[in-house]
């Protein structure tokens, strides 16, 4: 009985096994790999192998004649340094009574013909009830393409990270280079820039030779225009241009835009015009310095290419608001002398100009358009330009904006809420008199509109003569018949001098502040119109009219100075310029020194520093960080202003990490040094 129900077990085991090695000829057939089957005894003795004509013919060979079923035939070929790994591998799979092990490798094995390939083998032991093995199957992989193709892959990766690795060597040294050349390139440019400066301030000099000066002071902006568009340029490619988000006043960036630009357009004979579209914010979160630098490079353009007697149009839009992000579109036209079809498409490329003629006729570079491009897309905004040759150009740049959680309408300071405000606005565009409405309203303003002089004088005289007096008045400049300034001088003859009246322009007031001023202008303020502009220009003259509350000034003359500067000729210019305002100034040659002489003094002795960055002993940065670390009584409050070539955003950061209070890049323009030291001095 026992023997029938043994045989019934093996032939059952027979059948299984015909069953799976069909199943693996069919899988073989599939794949085009080899096999082989191994026979054991109970002892778990080897007593057959089988290789399949599929594996002989892998290898090179015709036959078992060829290649003989024992085991030696394949392991006799096996690669030197694979053959121990691998036959330990074999047997451990076979000795393995637990059945867990499975026989997966790797390895070369030597064909007849074809030199050393590589195989993947794949094999497991079917087994009796107490582990032994029964029979050994399994399958042959020729894998040495997908070998050949990983190796390459390898060593493509490796060459990647090489050049990854050279590429980012180069990355510092362009880096470095450019931190260098912006430094090497300044400082003769700053003494450049000073010189003329204080050449300018002589009043012995001829009228010829203020006009050479003049020139020459043209000449030097430009070419620190051109320097600053190839650093530019560098920084963008090099990806080292970052974009901040500060909260920043828009309304002041657009009155310093239009400043600028209604200027040039004023020297040019153009028309400009400057308007806002929808509820624009006074302030905004996002990078001014490079929002105006964008703005003020198409408007530049804008100007440069558009002949006298055309126009620059300038509109802000607010067009979409969500999650206090607001979307603005920034349109720029002029009547200039456009461009073809054909160039558009190229012009945003570097260095690329449509007439080679217009470098020398428009002092231009190729490089403005492909910067502000950048710029914008930095701040993941568009741009997009039309343009017809003989016709004009408009750009339109959309960039969003996060709102400021700031609210203009505080005025606890005044006698008057906004809201028991009477207002008047007088301007002869019927679109600026809604615009100015619509912003007085965020406010809790409401005001009254005429659109010329004639009408606004005799509407204060009703006013005036029921003893309704408006409490603001804004009147623009320029208007047809009587302008804001006679127009302001007849208001101020019925109301006398109570009312504060701002003018309204879209140009530069220097050329009108002392004619305005004398008719009975209060202040300026610029179009736009800003709701914040408008409350800021109605406390200044509300203070001075009903309080003692003014703006301190500081006198610099005899204060005393503690100049950092290494370089000789840019210490004497610095000198000589400061001595414009009567100041004293010590001089150190490097910072080590500076420490020093600031340390060699009583608290007070110099009211501020100004610390040149690259110093031999000692930087400006070190120097700056050991001053703050004194105990001296002042050590934390003296001002500590940065005078560098170095002027990129970090070089900022790290001179506000280190303890100034300001960053001003050489050259440095006269007035905005003094405007600085008024300011901290005021504190």
């Amino acid at each position: 009985m026992e023997h029938t129900t043994e045989m019934k077990e093996r032939d059952a085991l027979y059948a299984q096994l015909q069953n799976e090695a069909a199943s693996l000829d069919t899988i073989h057939a599939m794949l085009g790999s080899g096999k082989w089957t191994m026979d054991f005894d109970e002892s778990g003795a080897m007593t057959r192998v089988n290789w399949s004509d599929e594996f002989r013919r892998m290898l090179g060979y015709r036959d078992a004649n060829d290649f003989p079923d024992v085991l030696e035939s394949w392991s006799d070929l096996l690669h030197p340094e694979d053959k121990e790994r691998i036959l330990r591998e074999f047997n451990e799979t076979i000795a393995d009574y637990t059945g867990k092990k499975t026989y997966d490798v790797e390895y070369r094995l030597l064909t007849k013909n074809a030199g050393y390939r590589w195989f993947r083998a794949v094999g497991k032991p079917t087994r009796r009830a107490d582990g032994s093995p029964i029979t050994y199957v399994g399958v042959f992989l020729d894998i040495t393409e997908r070998k050949d193709m990983l190796a390459k892959l390898a060593h493509q990766q490796e060459s990647l990270n090489a050049a990854l690795e050279e590429a980012n060597q180069a990355n510092k040294a362009k880096t470095a280079f450019l931190s260098n050349m912006s430094h090497e390139i300044r400082t003769p440019m700053n003494a450049i820039i000073g010189l003329n400066n204080i050449a300018l301030n002589d009043p012995t000099i001829s009228e010829q030779t203020r006009e050479y000066l003049e020139r020459i002071g043209v000449s030097a902006h430009h070419l620190l225009g051109i320097i600053n568009d190839i650093l530019d340029m560098s920084r963008i490619e090099s990806g080292r241009m970052t974009i901040k988000s500060e909260e920043f006043s828009f309304a002041k960036m657009l009155e310093q835009i239009n400043t600028i630009v209604s200027g040039q357009c004023n020297d040019k004979g153009l028309k400009y015009d400057c308007r806002t579209i929808g509820t624009i914010e006074d302030y905004y979160i996002g990078d001014a310095m490079k929002l105006r630098q964008v703005l003020i490079n198409i408007l530049g353009n804008a100007v440069k290419f558009t002949p006298e007697g055309g126009a620059v149009s300038f509109t802000i839009e607010d067009v979409k608001r969500l999650n206090r992000q607001a979307t603005l579109r920034f349109t720029i036209s002029d009547t200039g002398i456009g461009m073809s079809e054909e160039f558009l498409p190229r012009i945003f490329d570097a260095f690329s100009q449509e007439d080679s003629s217009s470098t020398n006729k428009f002092g231009s570079t190729g490089l403005g358009m492909p910067i502000t491009k950048s710029i914008v897309e930095l701040m993941n905004g568009q741009i997009e330009v039309e343009s017809e040759k003989g016709v004009g150009t408009t750009f339109v740049v959309t960039i969003t904006l996060t709102q400021a959680n700031r609210d203009t309408g505080e005025a606890d300071e005044f006698e008057l809420h906004p809201h028991d405000m009477s207002v008047l606005v007088i301007d002869d565009d019927r679109i600026a008199c809604n615009h100015a409405q619509l912003v007085l309203s965020h406010l809790g303003i409401t005001c009254e509109t005429v659109l010329s002089g004639e009408e606004a004088v005799e509407l204060v005289r009703i006013r005036h003569t029921r003893r309704e007096d408006f409490n603001l008045i804004l009147v623009d400049w320029k208007m047809p018949g009587m302008d804001g300034v006679e127009t302001t001088r007849r208001i101020r003859a019925i109301v006398g001098d109570n009312t504060p009246i701002i003018i309204l322009t879209s140009y530069s007031w220097e050329d009108i502040e002392g004619e305005a001023r004398e008719a009975g202008v209060d202040t300026f303020a610029a179009k736009p119109l800003f709701a914040g502009t408008v409350m800021d220009e109605f406390r200044a003259a509300f203070r001075k009219k009903n309080s003692d509350l003014v703006r301190r000034t500081v006198d610099l003359k005899g204060r005393r100075v503690l100049l950092a500067e290494d370089v000789a000729i840019n210490a004497e210019i610095m000198m000589m310029v400061l001595s414009m305002r009567e100041m004293d100034v010590d001089h150190a040659e490097n910072g080590k020194i500076a420490v020093e002489m600031y340390q060699g003094h009583e608290p007070g002795y110099y009211d501020a520093i100004l610390m040149d960055m690259r110093m031999p002993e000692m930087d400006g940065l070190e120097a700056t960080r050991i001053i703050r670390a004194t105990d001296q009584a002042d050590a934390k409050t003296i001002p500590i202003i940065a005078l560098t070539a170095n002027a990129f955003d970090e070089d900022v950061q790290r001179s506000m990490q280190a303890g100034l209070n300001a960053h001003l890049s050489k050259p440095v323009e006269p007035d905005l040094l003094f405007e600085t030291l008024e300011e901290l001095l005021a504190e």
